[in-house]
Formats: C-alpha cells, structure tokens, sequence
C-alpha cells in the first residue's frame, strides 16, 4: 500500500525532507571524519588531546547551544558565514542546506569514534609487515588501513545518519522550522503537538520515525556483521 494512504502530503513532505538532510550531512561529515579519525589514531602531536575534546563537544553540550554557535558563526552576520553571503551570495541560515549542516556537526562525534575505534582495532604487525614489504604511507593507507577500517566507517555513517533522523534543538535553532524546507520529522512533530487535535498526526510522524531508525540500526549492524565476515575479523 502506498505511503500517501497513510500520510498527508504534508506529513509525507516532512518524511522525504527528514531523509535529504540526513543524507547530505552524512556526505557533508563523513571525509572529515575518516580524516579526524586517522589523525587521532595513526598520529601523536601537540594539542592532540585539544582536538579531541573539541570534536567530541557536540556529545555534551546543549543542542540548541550547538545551534546558537552555528548561528554566530555561519549566520548573514557570522565569522564564515557573512563572507559566504556577501562573497558568494550563499546563505546557510534558515534553509534545508542550514539544516543539515546543524545534524552534520552533531552526528560528526559519532562518526569519528565509530571510524577511530575501528582504525585502533588494525593489528599494528599489518601495517609494519607492509611497510617492510616497501609500501608506501599512501599505499598503506589505500589498500590496508581504510579496506580494514571500512566495517567501522559504514557502521559510523548508518549510525550518524540514524542520528540525524530525531536531531532537533540544533536544527530549530539555526534553521527553524519551515515547512517544506527545514522542518524535519521531529520539528513536524513538535508543530503538530502544538495545534489542537494534533495529536493523530504526531503519532503518525513518530511511528515512521520509529520504523526508520529501527531499520537504520539493523542495517548498521547488518552491514557490521557482512563486511566483518568477508575481511575475516
């Protein structure tokens, strides 16, 4: 039976929205995770433990802080995101782009620890048996610790974009709730519990909410579990 049976267009706008912005801020996070990730695993300098609290602070902090500092930063008048309006004629604030950017800093932790904890679980013997065999850092990297490596990067990239699907108090925040343009699955259902007799369509919302990150989690630990059989780990 067809979705439209079971939801507005409206509510069925809201689901396809959900997931566009989940999946462009997995794409927008994901190489700048397996990069964080390989500098904090594979590498030991200054101020290590600095960008390691720094990349972690969406875990703790607030959403809607998260979402206040987006909005001094890549708001018209922000550091970035003035120059980005004024240069380039872009504008992130209060638009689907602003959206994902919001649940693109807060599943980047998660996709950085799933991504790190798989690269620390490389036996190190691997990698100096190849580096005695005369590869290269870039070959090692190519075609031993990223093939490795890539059970924990999908599993972090199904994992952040579940995450993404119930991300709220930073998208409100630095992109509010539009219709048809920022107003994800959980911002439809906040607006919907505020309006009288909303009560069926927040129900409606949240079962396809459940159901999406219900698949969202099996299929991490599928795709967990196939690649980890065929790389013998």
């Amino acid at each position: 039976m067809l979705p439209d049976q079971y939801l507005s267009a409206d509510e069925w706008t809201a689901v396809m929205l959900t997931l566009q912005v989940a999946t462009r801020a997995v794409l927008m996070g994901l190489p700048f995770a397996v990069a964080i990730a390989l500098l904090l695993s594979r590498t030991r300098f200054p101020g290590r433990s600095l960008l390691d609290t720094l990349v972690h602070l969406p875990l703790v902090l607030p959403p809607v802080v998260v979402g206040w500092l987006l909005l001094l930063i890549f708001g018209l008048r922000g550091l970035i995101g003035g120059w980005l309006y004024s240069a380039l004629g872009v504008r992130l604030v209060f638009t689907t782009e602003g959206a994902a950017l919001a649940c693109a800093v807060m599943s980047f932790p998660l996709m950085v620890r799933t991504i790190r904890l798989s690269l620390d679980a490389i036996d190190p013997g691997l990698v100096q048996a190849a580096r005695s065999l005369g590869a290269g850092p870039l070959d090692r990297l190519m075609s031993l610790v990223l093939p490795l490596a890539l059970p924990g990067i999908l599993v972090g990239a199904i994992t952040a974009f579940v995450a993404c699907l119930g991300e709220f108090g930073a998208v409100i925040t630095f992109a509010a709730s539009i219709p048809g343009q920022t107003q994800t699955l959980p911002l439809a259902i906040y607006a919907a519990l505020q309006q009288p007799n909303g009560e069926n369509v927040a129900a409606r919302l949240s079962l396809v909410s459940l159901v999406l990150a219900t698949l969202g989690l099996l299929g991490s630990e599928w795709v967990n579990r196939i690649l980890r059989a065929r790389i013998g780990r």
